[in-house]
C-alpha cells in the first residue's frame, strides 16, 4: 500500500467522524506514514520494524520521528501530540501491528475508544455489557477493556477473533516485563469465555495455565541433581513402583526424602559414592546430620551464623529410607534380575525408627498446645465478632457520608477521601493522622475471619474440607418418626477418602446463612469458581464454593494462606501468650483439636467424636483429646472423701480463733538468731532454750559468723573458769562448746557437699540384681 493509498484508506475509515476531526487525524496519520516511508520495506509493518521504534518501547519511540521531523523541516510546537495521535489512528486502522510487549509499555488511554469507533463497535459493546453484569468498578472495567484492545491491535481482527492463546500470551508478556498494571487479563479471559468466545472445553480460569501442576517422577528426582546415574534411576524406578498405591503428596514426600535428605546429602559429604551399601561410620554420620536442621541467620551487624535445631520429622524420614531398603530386598526375591543387585543391608535399624517415645512427645506437645488455647477460645470468638460488627458499622457510616465529608463512628472521626482514580471509593483517614484505610477491605477481612473461626470451631473439620465447602454441602434429613427436618452439612472426601454428614447446630446455621447471603450475586445464585488443590496440584471443577471472594473482578476461593493470614490478624491486639511467654497463635488445625477436646469434656462419647471427625481409628480421636486428667482428679477426690468418712469427725472441725492464733504463733516463734527451730507443733522446748546444744536447731548458713563468735566466747569462758577454779561451770560450758562446734561442722559439711560432685561409679549387673545372672540360671 502506497502512501497516498494509506491516507485515502484512513480517510474512508474516519467517515463517521466530524469533518474537523477527520481532517486532523488524517493529517497526523500522514506525518507518521511519511516518517515510516523513509525506511525500507514492502509493507508498512516491515517499515515499522525497520525503524527500530518497537525496540525503543512504548514511551520513547516518539523520539525517532521527532528527530526526523527536525531534520526534515525543523521542530514545531505540537509535533509530539500529532505523532501520538497519528500512531493511534494507524493502530486502530490495522496499518501497523506492534507486539504485545511494546503495547504494554505505552499509554493506551484512548485505544479502546478508537477501536470501538473505527474497528469493532459491536464486539466492544458486548464486552461492556458483560462487564456491567459483574458489577465491576469502572477502573477495573477500563483495564479489562484495555487488555482486550491490546490483543486486538497486536493480533489484528476484532473481539470475536481473540483466542485462548492470545490471552495466555498476554499473561506471559505481562510477567516478563513485570507490568504494574497487571490486573484485567484474568477478568478479560472470564468475560470472553462467558460470552461464548472460547470452546466449551476451555478452562474456567486463565490461572490454570500459570500453575505448575503435577510433576512426573523423573522431574521429582532430577530437581535434586543426583550425580550417580544408577542410583538416580533406581530411585525413579522405586517411586514408579510405589506410585499406584500412594497419593501425589505422599509420593512427592518420598521423593524429597530419598533424593534430597538421603542420597544427595551422601553425595555432598562423600563424593563419588555409588553404592547403597553404607559403611557404619557413613551411616552414623548421615543419621546425625538428618537429626539436625542447620539454618544460616543474618545478624543485625550483617554477619551470618549457623543455627542448629532438632528435626521434628526425623523418625518419619528414617522410616522412609528403611522402607526403601526393605522394599528392594523383598522385590529382589520376587524379581532378582531387576532388584537383586541393589539388595543390601539396611543402614536404618528397627531401634532407629522406634515410634513409642516420639508419639508420646508429640502427644505431650499437642496436648499442651490445646490446653493453652482452649481457655482463650472464648476471648478470641468475642474479639472477632466485635471487630466484625465494628467494621460493618464503619462501612455503613462511610457509605452514608458524601465524599470529602467528615463522619464519626465508634468514638473516632474520619474523613472520607475523594480519590480521582476510584469512583465511589471507600477510603477514609482518621482526623488524628495515620495511614488511609479501605473500609470495604477491612469489613471483608473481619467477616471472613469471623466466618472461618465459627465454622472451624463448630464442626472440627480440616482446612482442606473447609475450602471445599459448597452450597451443595448444605442439605437436610427428614426424621421418619416425627417428620422434622434436620439440617446437615456434607463433608466431601478428603484425607480419609470418605464423606460424612455433620449435624448443623443453630449457631452454625446462622453462620452458614450469613455466608450464603454474602457470596450470592445479583441473580441470587452462588457463582461457580474453580479451585486449585495445592496437595494434589490439580484444578477442581467449578463449584458454588462458600468461601470465595472477588479479587480483581474475578471470583476466587480463599486459599490456605488467606486463612492463616486472617487468623494472624485476628490475634493482633488480643495480648494472649503461651506458657513460654510468646504471643499465642492459632492454626486452622488447632480448632479441630479444640472441637474434640471440648466435645469429650462435655460428655460426647469418643466413638461418636470419631465418626464426626472422620477418623478411621478411635486411637486417632483419643490422640486429639487433650483433656485434663479429670478421671484421676475425680478418683483422688473420691478417695479423700472416703478416708474422711471413716475418720473421727472432730478431726475435721473448724478451729477456733484461739487455736488458730496459737498455731500461727508456734511458727512465728520458731525463728531464732542462729537459724530455725524444727520442733513440732504442740511441743515445748526440752532444752530450756539452750539452742546451741539442741539437735532440733537448723542453723542458717548466713549466721555462721555469729556461731563462730559464740564458739570463741565459750572457749574464753572455759579458760577463765579453769583459771578461777569455777569447776561447776566448766562441764556446762564444754557441753555448749561441743554443740556449737557440731553446728559449725554441719554447716561446713553442707557447703562442701554443695561444691563437690560425688562419683557414684557404674555398678555392675551382679551388684544390683536381686537374682543370679541369666547365665547362672540356665
Amino acid at each position: 500500500m502506497s502512501l497516498n493509498d494509506a491516507v485515502a484508506y484512513l480517510g474512508r475509515l474516519l467517515d463517521n467522524e466530524s469533518k474537523a476531526w477527520r481532517t486532523a487525524l488524517t493529517r497526523d496519520a500522514a506525518i507518521c506514514l511519511r516518517w515510516l516511508h523513509s525506511y525500507p520495506g514492502e509493507t508498512w509493518q516491515e517499515r515499522w520494524q525497520a525503524s527500530g521504534a518497537e525496540d525503543r518501547g512504548g514511551q520513547d519511540w516518539v523520539e525517532l520521528p521527532l528527530a526526523w521531523l527536525e531534520a526534515d523541516r525543523g521542530a514545531q510546537p505540537g509535533d509530539r501530540n500529532h505523532l501520538l495521535s497519528g500512531l493511534l489512528a494507524l493502530l486502530c486502522a490495522d496499518v501497523i501491528r506492534p507486539g504485545m510487549r511494546w503495547m504494554m509499555t505505552r499509554n493506551n488511554y484512548y485505544l479502546v475508544r478508537g477501536l470501538e469507533r473505527r474497528r469493532d463497535p459491536h464486539g466492544i459493546a458486548r464486552v461492556r455489557a458483560a462487564l456491567s453484569t459483574r458489577s465491576v468498578e469502572p477502573r477495573l472495567a477500563r483495564e479489562t477493556l484495555t487488555k482486550i484492545a491490546i490483543i486486538m491491535v497486536s493480533k489484528a481482527g476484532v473481539v470475536a477473533d481473540i483466542t485462548v492463546g492470545d490471552c495466555l500470551q498476554l499473561t506471559h508478556t505481562q510477567r516478563e516485563i513485570r507490568a504494574q498494571k497487571g490486573k484485567g487479563v484474568s477478568l478479560a479471559y472470564e468475560v470472553l469465555r462467558s460470552m461464548g468466545q472460547f470452546p466449551t472445553d476451555a478452562p474456567a480460569t486463565l490461572r490454570v495455565f500459570t500453575t505448575g501442576g503435577q510433576h512426573s517422577v523423573d522431574q521429582m528426582v532430577d530437581r535434586y541433581q543426583i550425580k550417580c546415574a544408577p542410583v538416580r534411576d533406581l530411585i525413579v524406578d522405586y517411586l514408579r513402583e510405589r506410585q499406584p498405591a500412594v497419593d501425589y503428596t505422599t509420593l512427592e514426600s518420598i521423593a524429597g526424602t530419598l533424593g534430597r535428605q538421603f542420597w544427595r546429602d551422601l553425595e555432598l559429604h562423600h563424593p563419588g559414592i555409588d553404592s547403597l551399601r553404607l559403611e557404619p561410620h557413613v551411616a552414623h554420620a548421615w543419621k546425625e546430620r538428618l537429626r539436625t536442621i542447620v539454618r544460616r541467620v543474618k545478624q543485625d551487624d550483617g554477619t551470618m551464623i549457623e543455627v542448629h535445631r532438632p528435626r521434628l520429622n526425623c523418625t518419619a524420614q528414617l522410616i522412609t529410607v528403611r522402607a526403601f531398603y526393605l522394599d528392594i530386598a523383598q522385590w529382589a526375591a520376587e524379581d532378582p534380575s531387576r532388584w537383586g543387585g541393589w539388595a543390601v543391608p539396611c543402614p536404618v535399624s528397627a531401634a532407629d525408627v522406634s515410634w513409642g517415645k516420639e508419639i508420646k512427645r508429640r502427644k505431650a506437645r499437642m496436648d499442651q498446645r490445646t490446653r493453652e488455647r482452649l481457655p482463650a477460645l472464648a476471648a478470641l470468638v468475642t474479639l472477632v465478632n466485635e471487630r466484625r460488627k465494628a467494621a460493618q458499622d464503619r462501612l455503613e457510616r462511610l457509605l452514608s457520608t458524601p465524599e470529602g465529608e467528615v463522619f464519626t463512628v465508634g468514638g473516632h472521626s474520619f474523613h472520607r477521601l475523594a480519590l480521582a482514580h476510584r469512583r465511589n471509593g471507600t477510603w477514609a483517614q482518621s482526623l488524628t493522622g495515620g495511614p488511609r484505610r479501605d473500609f470495604t477491605f477491612e469489613e471483608h477481612e473481619a467477616f471472613w475471619t469471623w466466618a472461618t473461626i465459627e465454622v472451624l470451631r463448630h464442626t472440627g473439620i480440616r482446612i482442606e474440607e473447609l475450602m471445599e465447602l459448597s452450597h451443595h454441602s448444605i442439605t437436610q434429613y427428614q426424621l421418619p418418626s416425627t417428620g422434622e427436618l434436620v439440617p446437615l452439612l456434607q463433608i466431601a472426601p478428603s484425607k480419609s477418602d470418605e464423606e460424612r454428614l455433620l449435624l448443623v447446630s443453630p449457631e452454625l446455621a446462622d453462620v452458614l446463612s450469613a455466608i450464603v447471603c454474602r457470596v450470592r450475586d445479583s441473580s441470587g445464585t452462588i457463582p461457580l469458581v474453580a479451585s486449585y488443590d495445592t496437595m494434589e496440584r490439580v484444578w477442581n471443577a467449578p463449584m458454588p464454593l462458600l468461601f470465595q471472594r472477588t479479587f480483581g473482578g474475578e471470583r476466587r476461593p480463599l486459599t490456605r494462606t488467606s486463612f492463616r493470614n486472617l487468623l494472624v490478624k485476628a490475634l493482633t491486639g488480643l495480648g494472649l501468650t503461651d506458657s513460654a511467654g510468646r504471643p499465642l497463635d492459632y492454626r486452622p488445625h488447632d480448632f479441630r483439636r479444640l472441637f474434640v477436646t471440648d466435645a469429650v469434656l462435655n460428655g460426647l462419647p469418643p466413638h461418636i467424636a470419631q465418626v464426626i471427625c472422620g477418623h478411621k481409628h478411635i486411637t486417632t480421636t483419643m490422640g486429639y483429646k487433650a483433656v485434663y486428667p479429670v478421671e484421676a482428679i475425680e478418683a483422688h477426690r473420691a478417695f479423700i472423701a472416703r478416708r474422711r468418712a471413716v475418720r473421727p469427725s472432730e478431726e475435721y472441725r473448724t478451729p477456733s480463733s484461739e487455736e488458730w492464733e496459737a498455731f500461727l504463733g508456734h511458727f512465728e516463734r520458731r525463728k531464732l538468731s542462729l537459724g530455725t527451730c524444727a520442733r513440732a507443733f504442740g511441743t515445748g522446748c526440752q532444752h530450756e532454750h539452750a539452742c546451741v546444744r539442741c539437735s532440733l536447731l537448723r542453723p542458717d548458713p548466713a549466721q555462721r559468723a555469729r556461731l563462730a563468735e559464740i564458739r570463741d566466747n565459750l572457749r574464753d569462758r572455759i579458760s577463765e573458769a579453769e583459771r578461777e577454779g569455777w569447776l561447776g561451770e566448766i562441764e556446762g560450758l564444754k557441753v555448749s562448746l561441743a554443740g556449737a562446734e557440731a553446728k559449725l561442722a554441719q554447716l561446713d559439711a553442707q557447703a562442701a557437699q554443695a561444691r563437690q560432685a560425688v562419683d557414684l561409679g557404674m555398678p555392675s549387673f551382679g551388684e544390683i540384681a536381686a537374682h543370679p545372672t541369666w547365665g547362672q540360671t540356665r
